[in-house]
């Protein structure tokens, strides 16, 4: 599918638990993986060795930071597939990520809190404790806008721990990797202050603080070692800061003195020989020499010694040069040897405190996200919504968060949804195109996830009985690249949620049916609908251009019809964005098509075709669909000479 990651091919044999399980046992060097609580899990298991064959064999990238295996138990996950993903434009969209949930509600400050986020959006939680321990959390922020602040404030200067403890537990890490460590670090007293004087906030705040660890130490040695701004490159020195290793000091001082010696024989000669535009150079072929121009050549003492002859210069040199010059050298050589070891020194340093400082930033992490949260509540307005294991779906005055925030200049109409297991399983929406459908379906899909995610959410009241999975088909495209056509693709991201959907899914499905033939949509549509209604009993909203199927709430005690409210003034269209109880009559295409530029001709001529094609159509009326959409045992009206063929047909609606 479009947006689909592309595959990696890699050798099967690393996947193989014979290989897999010994590499992992003899990576995080222990005997047995019962300690991560995988060791049964085979499966899960060889994929994790081959990943690491390949970070070590094929990269080559070293991967001792890699210091422990964690499980992701799915049964307190909601499952979202990839297409339910981009439907719903969680992390990216074709307008780019500013345009997805993840663009809309990422107010981080640190890229540790951008993955975060992230990996929160598309692995929602079903477990209402830590869905209640974030949602307590950021009510806490929300009292004390202050503190709020103050936190945010110290997090804009975190740089990514996560990364940096990455490379410099691969021994890539540079002198400003560590400076940027300890810079880190040093916020860790003032945001644990701050935590401590904020009231409430319960499971989840008490997690936070007791994950940040105390590198007061560390940080001090950094801070003490390391120069204010350390070049790029760990070689050549000026890394260490004056005054913490002595040796080093030393050699420094003599590399001086000798230069200040350069520059007082350099004025000396040029009294002795009255040569005033001599100079004392250096270069990495000669060492220091003297260099006269061609036109004091006859100046030249006798004892100044010939090394090279230039087109307008001749240079020399002394003993005495060359005996300052060994002097010079080896103490800049030795002083950039003291400082490159007492720079892997300090990179080891910080290697036996990686595990801490992990822990440390994953927890800067969480907090960076519920802080975030916190601000766009404050912004926009959001409410708390009330979480349980109900099967009620209930929003008051619910908005889309993306499009809300994209909207410039106009007001977004909000509009209620209310999803239960007796009379509102399934909601059946009709509208002509650019009502709105799309849009409301989705937000209710947003606003669950969001609110599955501990977060508040855009809306005046919020019920929300937790769902296992979300599944969301709109639209659909070729995949060529699989020889799969439009309706294809359709269908096979139909038969993926009918096939997984449980009784606690929540689906959202728009035109279904319509890559295809008029009728055989219209009975693909229906009997997915009977489907989700009989069998899988999930909460469903359903948009339709297939009036027809609004006979199925006469049928089905959990069936409603809803439909976008429009307004028509002298052939004109006003799409009034409320949803509004009952199956809409009509779908005004041509209007749509004419507010599109269609040329006023075409739009004509559509109208003439379609007055005839409805004077002559032979479908049942919408008082006869009625009467037939009703169970047969109901139709004791109808004749009982009627053909078994004839009868069948028309009971299908």
């Amino acid at each position: 599918f479009p947006g689909t990651p592309p595959t990696l091919y890699y050798d099967g044999y690393t996947f193989l638990p014979s290989t897999a399980i010994p590499s992992l046992l003899n990576h995080f060097r222990v005997h047995s993986l019962d300690g991560f609580g995988c060791a049964e899990m085979t499966a899960a298991l060889g994929a994790s060795g081959a990943v690491l064959h390949y970070l070590s064999y094929q990269l080559r990238r070293p991967t001792e930071h890699l210091r422990r295996i964690s499980v992701r138990a799915t049964e307190n996950a909601v499952l979202i597939d990839q297409a339910s993903q981009r439907n719903l434009d969680l992390v990216d969209s074709r307008g780019g990520v500013k345009l997805s949930l993840l663009g809309t509600l990422d107010r981080t400050s640190t890229p540790m809190g951008a993955r975060k986020l992230r990996d929160w959006l598309l692995h929602p939680l079903c477990d209402l404790g830590r869905l209640q321990a974030r949602q307590d959390m950021i009510a806490a922020l929300l009292q004390e806008p202050f503190l709020m602040s103050k936190l945010r404030d110290s997090l804009k200067n975190v740089r990514d721990m996560e990364r940096l403890t990455g490379r410099i537990s691969q021994g890539a890490g540079n002198a400003r990797d560590l400076q940027a460590l300890a810079s880190s670090l040093g916020r860790i007293p003032a945001l644990r202050d701050d935590l401590e004087s904020l009231p409430g906030g319960g499971e989840m705040l008490e997690s936070i603080r007791s994950r940040m660890g105390c590198f007061d130490e560390l940080v001090d040695l950094l801070q003490r070692a390391l120069v204010d701004e350390p070049p790029v490159t760990i070689k050549e020195g000026g890394i260490i800061r004056e005054g913490y290793h002595a040796g080093l000091d030393e050699l420094r001082l003599a590399s001086r003195d000798g230069k200040a010696w350069l520059a007082q024989l350099q004025e000396k000669e040029r009294k002795r020989t009255g040569i005033d535009s001599l100079k004392i150079r250096f270069n990495n072929v000669f060492g220091y020499y003297i260099e006269v121009t061609k036109s004091h050549y006859d100046k030249v003492p006798p004892d100044y010694q010939r090394k090279q002859t230039l087109v307008n210069a001749e240079r020399f040199v002394t003993p005495e040069l060359k005996q300052m010059e060994n002097t010079i050298l080896g103490a800049d050589e030795r002083s950039r040897q003291v400082e490159y070891e007492q720079f892997l020194l300090l990179r080891e340093e910080v290697g036996h405190h990686i595990d801490g400082i992990q822990i440390t930033a994953d927890a800067m992490a969480d907090l960076d996200v519920l802080l975030g949260l916190a601000e766009i509540a404050q912004q926009y307005q959001y409410c708390r919504p009330v979480l349980d294991d109900s099967m009620t779906l209930h929003i008051v005055n619910g908005r889309h968060p993306v499009i809300e925030q994209s909207l410039s200049g106009d007001v977004f109409v909000p509009n209620d949804s209310f999803l239960e297991p007796e009379e509102n399983r399934l909601i059946l929406l009709t509208g002509p195109n650019m009502a709105g459908k799309s849009t409301y379906i989705r937000q209710v899909a947003l606003i669950t996830l969001m609110a599955q995610i501990g977060s508040y959410v855009p809306a005046e009241a919020a019920h929300v009985g937790l769902v296992d999975r979300i599944f969301c088909r709109v639209g659909a495209s070729d995949d060529l690249a699989r020889g799969q056509s439009t309706f294809m693709v359709e269908m096979s991201e139909t038969s993926l949620i009918l096939n997984n959907a449980t009784e606690r899914s929540l689906i959202i499905l728009d035109e279904i049916g319509r890559g295809t033939a008029t009728f055989d949509g219209l009975s693909i549509a229906w009997a997915v609908a009977e489907y989700l209604h009989d069998e899988l009993k999930s909460r469903t909203l359903f948009a339709t251009h297939y009036h027809e199927l609004t006979d199925l709430a006469r049928s089905r005690t959990g069936v409603q019809n809803y439909n976008v409210a429009v307004r028509e003034w002298k052939e004109e269209i006003v799409f009034l964005r409320k949803i509004v109880q009952g199956a809409a009559d009509k779908s005004y295409g041509i209007q749509v098509a004419r507010l599109a530029g269609m040329p006023a001709v075409i739009v004509d001529r559509a109208k003439a075709i379609l007055s005839h094609l409805e004077m002559n159509s032979t479908r049942p009326r919408k008082k006869e669909r009625s009467r037939l959409a009703e169970p047969r045992a109901k139709n004791t009206d109808m004749d009982d000479d009627m053909p078994a063929g004839e009868y069948a047909q028309l009971e299908l609606f």
